[in-house]
């Protein structure tokens, strides 16, 4: 039986706070055996404390093995089985920049990227372009016409952006061109069934005519292209928890996941204070609170360790003004590993803290990697944290007589 259905005739509701604090690609490795983490090497006091009342475990966000992109990391954390409800980042991201998608509709996420005078790519993400550079791009590629559909370019952030194509018998089941490395080109679009093949073969007209767009640009003269998705279909958060959520994030892709199963966005943060101000601000008005601080994975992604330990550092610093408002329970979590030393996303599990009501607290005294293997929580699959939240809660009835 899908957990979601079981929760669904379990759920009670009553005045409970939850607060789910996610630092993207939080879990790390040591840069040598016997070394720290980077949240082992961060100076962490907030986190320890309540690691010494609350109880610690690990999560494997998809299964054993298996490294997660964002989407699927996210949506194991917020209780949905990610190997049942499959949504490609180009969803995420139309839909976190308030785009609509209709039936007809296949959404890619795109890449900004620097080419080489060959073709090869020297950087993947164009020296993550700012914002204010990449846009005006991105609304450059509104001029791309293809035949008998409609296209729509989005800015999302850095070097991200979005493509929407509409039309008649478009699938979504279509390969990523970015070969996920440099001194290569980018991949052709390619179909991975008949119904995709016509939205491949457009892609792969969208990339020419953009490319002759942003010929001569310094950074962005070329882009990639993931995560082609049609426009998923999930259950709601008040429907499957019976809360009323909200959801706190600076990058639109998670703004866009938080959406599609029924949070509510709250505000236009710029940084992790301004979240944790809006956070105070609607603490009255919801059940649930997701908030995520993005900057520990893409710190992680540029290999840069130190930094990476200095954004969790930042993240424990904003802990007492999220306690000072009386969680009834507190999570702390990643969606996924990112070890600087792989400068990627990883398969490793992922740190886990609980605090607040009823916990069970373990013999753990610091949050870090090493801990949470001797943790009270155990090793557990990421999607079985909401139950876990929910039961700390006192929002779980009994299962049978």
């Amino acid at each position: 039986m899908d957990i979601q259905y079981l929760i669904r005739d379990l759920k009670i509701k009553n005045s409970s706070k939850i607060v789910l604090l996610v630092a993207d690609g939080l879990g790390g490795l040591p840069l040598e055996p016997g070394g720290p983490t980077e949240l082992e090497a961060a100076k962490t006091p907030n986190l320890d404390a309540l690691a010494k009342i609350g109880t610690l475990g690990s999560s494997i966000p998809i299964a054993p093995g298996i490294t997660p992109g964002s989407g699927p990391g996210h949506l194991g954390l917020f209780g949905y089985n990610p190997l049942k409800y499959l949504i490609g980042r180009g969803a995420l991201e139309a839909t976190g920049v308030g785009f609509k998608l209709g039936p007809t509709d296949v959404a890619v996420r795109c890449n900004f990227v620097t080419l080489d005078a060959t073709g090869n790519i020297t950087d993947r993400r164009a020296s993550r372009i700012p914002s204010e550079e990449s846009a005006p791009l991105a609304i450059k590629l509104r001029e791309v016409k293809l035949p008998g559909i409609e296209v729509f370019v989005e800015p999302v952030q850095e070097h991200r952006f979005c493509v929407i194509f509409r039309g008649e018998g478009l699938g979504g089941n279509v390969a990523d061109t970015d070969p996920q490395k440099t001194g290569v080109p980018p991949l052709d679009p390619k179909a991975r069934d008949d119904r995709s093949q016509r939205t491949a073969e457009l892609a792969k007209q969208f990339v020419k005519a953009a490319e002759k767009l942003l010929h001569g640009q310094p950074k962005a003269n070329g882009l990639t292209m993931r995560g082609f998705a049609n426009a998923p279909d999930l259950p709601s958060y008040e429907d499957v928890y019976g809360l009323k959520a909200a959801a706190i994030a600076v990058y639109p892709m998670y703004k866009g996941l938080a959406q599609l199963v029924g949070m509510e966005l709250i505000g236009n943060a710029h940084s992790l204070v301004e979240e944790i101000d809006l956070l105070e601000k609607v603490w009255n008005d919801y059940d649930f609170f997701f908030v995520h601080f993005k900057y520990t994975d893409s710190r992680g992604e540029d290999g840069n360790f130190a930094e990476k330990a200095r954004m969790i550092e930042q993240f424990d610093a904003i802990v007492p003004r999220v306690l000072a408002l009386k969680p009834t329970v507190l999570a702390v979590t990643g969606d996924h590993s990112t070890p600087a030393k792989m400068k990627s996303h990883s398969w490793h599990p992922v740190p886990v803290l609980i605090s607040g009501q009823n916990v069970r607290t373990d013999a753990c005294q610091s949050f870090g990697e090493s801990e949470c293997v001797k943790g009270g929580l155990g090793q557990f699959q990421a999607m079985h944290l909401m139950p876990l939240l929910l039961a700390h809660a006192d929002r779980l009835g009994k299962f049978g007589a």
